[in-house]
């Protein structure tokens, strides 16, 4: 009598430990800045101007500014200080703005029918816009970047709670309904649970395009800020400040990307199963007659 067995072997030739280097997340990464960097100093020559930096001369900048040896008025802490605070303040109104009204869409069809057109005209109005009828209502002082951060943020909370509402499962309404359960506990233990993943949806994207009107405004209508910083190195005729903010304000996002929203996320949705885990290793077999 013969039987056939499974025997895993290990794959032959490359190391396990170069492939695991080779498939992990920071060697992308590392491999796509290097790219980056390669690519931008070899197109230096090829460009038709002369202001371009080239990386080296930008990292000098990035680290003289962190070390608050600046020529501009606000170290690279103060202006970024200065704008989060903007920022922070603006969107907490959007949101407070934002959630109820979402909320009364999504719940209300005359509320939709009424607020849709508004809702769609202020998602498609570019964030320049607003910081200039910002600037020309308030003037250049600190209402003006605020405003404009509620008005470039605001209706994107709106959207993605009211569909977040309306994806609600209309079952569980029923049900509630049928235990005689009142339109407020409906709200809080039904609706307001099946709409996290919108609610932090609208979060992360209602926070980036009130960052990129935050900094339209300060560039225009602000005398101090992120925004406004890299609109006096624009002035003095210095592009290694302009790029070097640039990379600054990418530094910013990436940092908020890992540091406030992947975490809330994992504990928001922590029921869920991760998706960073590597695939397993492929492994060979070999069949043996017994």
């Amino acid at each position: 009598m013969s039987s056939t067995a499974t025997v895993a072997r290990r794959p032959m030739g490359v190391p396990r430990g170069l492939r695991r280097f080779w498939r992990s997340t920071r060697t992308a990464r590392a491999i796509s800045i290097v790219s980056f960097l390669v690519g931008w100093q070899l197109l230096i020559p090829l460009l038709p101007t002369a202001l371009i930096p080239t990386p080296f001369e930008v990292g000098e900048f990035m680290w003289a500014e962190l070390r608050a040896d600046t020529l501009a008025p606000e170290t690279v802490y103060q202006a970024f200080a200065t704008s989060l605070r903007r920022l922070v303040t603006g969107f907490g109104i959007a949101l407070l703005i934002g959630i109820p009204i979402g909320l009364l869409m999504g719940l209300f069809k005359r509320v939709e029918e009424f607020l849709h057109d508004f809702v769609v005209v202020g998602l498609a109005m570019p964030s320049l816009v607003w910081a200039l009828i910002a600037a020309m209502w308030f003037g250049f002082v600190e209402r003006s970047s605020i405003i404009t951060v509620i008005l470039a943020s605001v209706t994107f909370v709106i959207i993605n709670v009211s569909e977040g509402v309306r994806a609600v499962p209309k079952d569980l309404l029923d049900m509630g309904r049928a235990y005689g359960t009142s339109d407020l506990h409906r709200v809080r233990h039904v609706v307001l649970p099946s709409l996290m993943p919108f609610l932090f949806a609208s979060l992360r994207y209602g926070l980036a395009n009130g960052w990129k009107g935050l900094v339209l405004a300060e560039i225009y209508a602000s005398t101090s800020g992120a925004g406004w910083t890299i609109r006096f190195w624009y002035d003095a005729r210095r592009a290694q400040g302009v790029i070097g903010y640039a990379l600054f304000f990418m530094i910013f996002a990436l940092l908020a990307e890992r540091l406030v929203f992947r975490r809330l996320s994992d504990r928001v949705f922590r029921w869920r199963p991760s998706q960073d885990q590597p695939p397993p290793e492929a492994e060979g077999s070999v069949q043996v007659n017994i």
